[in-house]
């Protein structure tokens, strides 16, 4: 993350977002394939970790491959679009509002009260070792005995798939395929983001 200033001098966070040029390898449409969807491909790696079969389709030895439905409901549709046809960065505009989805940073094992966000117990008066500790998980009454199912503990943390909705483009950088989203977006440097949802 950076920040960037507008022309007024007012500050905004921003996440840079370098956008890896794509190229349509597919487009599928309801009378033949029973949805409407466009297949995109981007990067590169060595032709000898994909079979021919792929590499015809693909047009060449592509590391990522994502197929993208258009959602009637939200007025999508694949107007436009061709095989073979590249989407940049030029793609985008200031002011556009994007979905943005990415794997969040793994964190391994946390407590509750990272992990849950519970206030833990007061700190004096005694308490030694469990001030963090998440209390009781046994029930009382009819289900007693036992743990019952989605009861919040330590565990795993991270590594989910999160999305982040109605995030603004700030500026757009067609020289270098790079985009300012304002605010943050989930994962570390590096992470594969999938952006998606343009509008005026």
């Amino acid at each position: 993350m950076t920040q960037v200033f507008d022309e007024k001098g007012k500050c905004f966070p921003v996440t840079v977002l370098r956008i890896e040029p794509l190229t349509v390898t597919a487009i599928k449409v309801t009378e033949k394939d029973g949805y409407d969807a466009v297949q995109v491909a981007a990067g590169t790696q060595k032709e000898n970790r994909l079979s021919k079969a792929e590499l015809g389709h693909q047009g060449g030895a592509v590391r990522y491959v994502k197929e993208f439905r258009a959602r009637a409901s939200q007025g999508e549709n694949l107007d436009g679009l061709e095989l073979g046809q590249k989407i940049e960065a030029s793609t985008f505009g200031a002011g556009d509002t994007v979905t943005v989805a990415a794997i969040s940073k793994g964190k391994g094992f946390q407590g509750v009260v990272k992990r849950h966000g519970f206030a833990g117990d007061m700190a004096s008066h005694g308490r030694k070792h469990s001030a963090r500790a998440p209390g009781s998980i046994g029930g009382g009454g009819r289900d007693g005995g036992r743990v019952i199912k989605g009861m919040r503990m330590g565990g795993r943390m991270g590594g989910d798939r999160i999305t982040v909705k109605n995030l603004t483009i700030v500026q757009v950088n067609n020289d270098e395929n790079i985009i300012l989203v304002k605010g943050a977006i989930p994962g570390r440097k590096g992470t594969l983001v999938e952006v998606r949802g343009i509008s005026a």
